[in-house]
């Protein structure tokens, strides 16, 4: 069974009609709403960290050992990578 507590947040005027009108929006309460986005947050956080910790233990040789093994066949269509301007990957369509 799910403990829960109480908690008064007082949130800026303006924030707390777009949280009513999406909750609305979403069929769900207020409560739910806020619930869901604390967690959504937390969530996000632990996984920030995570990364950051991996990326803090990451063996660089061992990347490029790795990535020295790929194999010398082009892309199947639809898997090309097409860069930007920037010289950056495009998003898929």
């Amino acid at each position: 069974m799910t403990t829960t507590s109480n908690y008064a947040l007082r949130l800026q005027k303006s924030l707390l009609e777009e949280v009513k009108r999406i909750a609305a929006e979403e069929n769900t309460t207020i409560n739910q709403f806020i619930n869901v986005a604390v967690a959504e947050k937390a969530a996000a956080l632990r996984t920030e960290a995570y990364f950051r910790e991996h990326a803090g233990r990451a063996d660089l040789s061992d990347f490029h050992r790795i990535l020295a093994k790929a194999g010398t066949e082009p892309p199947r269509p639809g898997d090309e990578l097409t860069i930007d301007q920037n010289g950056e990957p495009e998003s898929a369509p």
